[in-house]
Order: structure tokens, then C-alpha cells, then sequence
């Protein structure tokens, strides 16, 4: 015991001397300043990437100001955000969706955004110029019908892989003999269904129908025309509008057109025929879907799953091709020849 506490002693003691040892050492004067060493290397200016774009042209402003005015800002239902709408009316579900390969995103979509500039460009990716490539430029692979081709618009691409039919179910055969079951009052092509009409692809038809060259000499499809030099707000570029008013009359934004029709007043008058001639044809069927109780006073279908409509080939085909052709919303000007084809042998049909 006295050994033990005679060793505890004697380590206080050494701790107590290394402290006073510590304490007594004073340190000298600086010595004289070493060379100068070498200056680093200056880094980047943080904002070299931003004003690649945030700079002081303001086109960027210009094109923001043209899509605020788009349906795509205005009107894109985005609101539409459940697993199979919002791979369309949704910015980040169309995304998912292109990414995935997939026709529907694995969940509703949470705090959903409109079609805007992430959409279509691969912004704040490299932030260098870079950022204005499209995210999606490859050929358009159509859901239906199926085993299509796919078809190339160029920088349309983008447009196209929403703008088309989705999924169509029965799909009438003609001369089948089979008799079909309506059940859904929104049967048929869904709304713009732009890519299949430009490439008269999906429609009921009985023989191979002209098309018109829209499709395929059109470089850039859409692009080409919705895209073309703005008018302001009112039409062009990002505003992807065609028609707009001017002091209370529709005037037309020729400016995407004139590389192929040089002739603005002929054209003008031209499409004022095409659209008035299939926008008659669209009514005298859609007369017709009415007298037969197929189709009610909203342009749905008068069919359910406790009600459905039990239809012929030509009558159910005549269905799809009336709402191809409404939904495509050009009035026959994206594919004049297809869009009339497709509504005469409808016409046709039901009036035996």
C-alpha cells in the first residue's frame, strides 16, 4: 500500500516539473521573412457558365415572355398529374416517362409543372450553351398502331412523342365480320393525335391513302412551322401558336410556310378551302354518329360498360376516324389528303 501511493507520488511530481520546465521557456524574436513563393492559379470566374445565356441579349426574355403566352403555359391541364396523363401534361412526368421507356410514370406526380424549358432542353446540365439541346431528338417510336415504323420530324421529335394517338383498343379490322364492343365514351385516338395524322398512320382505312407531304419533306415537322419567326407574343416561336388575333381578326403566321408555298395570298386562300371543306365533312359525320345514337352533343361516346355500343367494323371505324380527325385540330391542314380519305369512306359506310 505505501509503495503504491510512494509511485503516485513520484508521477505527480514528474508532471508537476514538465509544466514548470514549460513554462520557463521563452521563444525569440521572428527570424527574417522567407522568399516569396509562387502566385497560385487564379480560379474561374463563377459566373463564366451563367452568362453563357443569362446575359445582357435579351432573347432569353423574349423566348421566356412567347411560351408564358402557349397553351403549353396557358392550357397544358397539367393539373393531369396521375400516372397515365402526366407523361404528357406533366414536365417531370414526361421526363420519367423518356427515360424509362415507359408509357405511364410509377407514381401520380407531386407538385406537377407544365411543359416548359426542362422539358425540351437539357437546362443547367453543363451550364454552357450546350443547355439548349433537346432532351429527346430521336425518331418517334408510335404506341399505335402497332409495329409502326417509327417516324422522324427532326427537331419535331420532341413535339411528336406527346402529340400522337395513344393506344387505341378495339381496333376495328375491316371485313372482319366481328362485332365490337364500345364501352368507352372517350374511345379513339385522344386528343392530338398530330404524329399519326402527319404520317397517316392509324386512322380506319380500307386501301393505302395519299398523304400530304407535311410528313415527309417538312424537315423539322412541327418545329418548322409552329416555331417559326415570332410575331410578338401572338404566334411563332415558343408561343407554337399559328393563328392570332389582330384588331379582332385571325390573321395566319405564314412565316414557317413560305419556304414551300412563296405564294402567301394563294396559300391563305387554299387553306381557308381545305379547312372549310374537312370542317363540312367532320359535321356531316358527326350528324350522322348522332342520328345513329352513337355519339352525343359533347363529341363523346354514347357507350359505357353497363351501356356499350355494340358496332360493325365500318361503325366503329367510323367512330375512330371522326375523332382522329377532330382531335387533330387542323381541320385536314397537316394531312389534307389523309384527313379527307379517312372522313369520305366513314361517310361512305354509314350512309348504305
Amino acid at each position: 500500500m505505501k509503495r503504491k501511493g510512494f509511485l503516485t507520488f513520484l508521477m505527480s511530481a514528474f508532471v508537476v516539473a514538465v509544466f514548470v520546465m514549460s513554462g520557463c521557456t521563452k521563444e525569440g524574436p521572428p527570424g527574417p521573412a522567407g522568399p516569396k513563393g509562387e502566385d497560385g492559379i487564379n480560379g474561374n470566374d463563377g459566373t463564366v457558365g451563367c452568362i453563357q445565356c443569362h446575359n445582357s441579349d435579351q432573347t432569353l426574355a423574349a423566348l421566356t415572355m412567347q411560351w408564358e403566352y402557349s397553351v403549353h403555359a396557358t392550357g397544358g391541364n397539367f393539373e393531369r398529374n396521375t400516372t397515365s396523363c402526366a407523361p404528357c401534361h406533366t414536365s417531370q412526368g414526361f421526363l420519367e416517362r423518356m427515360a424509362a421507356g415507359t408509357q405511364v410514370t410509377a407514381e401520380d406526380i407531386a407538385n406537377p409543372n407544365p411543359p416548359n424549358c426542362y422539358t425540351c432542353h437539357n437546362i443547367h446540365k453543363t451550364y454552357t450553351v450546350d443547355d439548349w439541346a433537346l432532351t429527346y431528338a430521336d425518331p418517334i417510336t408510335l404506341w399505335y398502331p402497332a409495329g409502326a415504323e417509327a417516324v422522324d420530324y427532326g427537331k419535331g421529335n420532341i413535339c411528336g412523342n406527346c402529340h400522337q394517338a395513344r393506344i387505341v383498343n378495339p381496333v376495328p379490322v375491316p371485313g372482319s365480320g366481328v362485332t365490337y364492343k364500345l364501352t368507352n365514351s372517350r374511345y379513339g385516338t385522344h386528343h392530338s393525335p398530330v404524329a399519326n395524322m402527319l404520317a397517316g398512320l392509324g386512322g380506319y382505312e380500307k386501301e393505302d391513302y395519299d398523304n400530304s407531304p407535311h410528313g415527309s419533306l417538312v424537315e423539322d415537322g412541327c418545329v418548322t412551322c409552329h416555331m417559326a419567326d415570332a410575331y410578338g407574343w401572338q404566334a411563332g416561336g415558343h408561343t407554337t401558336k399559328i393563328e392570332y388575333d389582330y384588331h379582332g381578326s385571325i390573321e395566319v403566321n405564314f412565316a414557317g410556310c413560305t419556304t414551300c408555298h412563296s405564294d402567301e395570298d394563294k396559300l391563305a386562300t387554299e387553306l381557308e378551302e381545305i379547312q372549310t371543306e374537312i370542317a363540312g365533312m367532320i359535321d356531316n359525320l358527326r350528324t350522322i354518329l348522332k342520328d345513329r345514337g352513337y355519339l352525343g352533343d359533347d363529341d363523346l361516346f354514347l357507350a359505357s360498360s353497363g351501356s356499350p355500343l355494340n358496332l360493325t367494323a365500318d361503325e366503329l371505324g367510323a367512330c375512330l376516324n371522326f375523332q382522329m380527325v377532330l382531335e387533330d385540330k387542323s381541320n385536314g391542314v397537316h394531312n389534307y389528303q389523309y384527313s379527307k380519305k379517312l372522313l369520305e369512306e366513314s361517310i361512305s359506310d354509314l350512309s348504305k
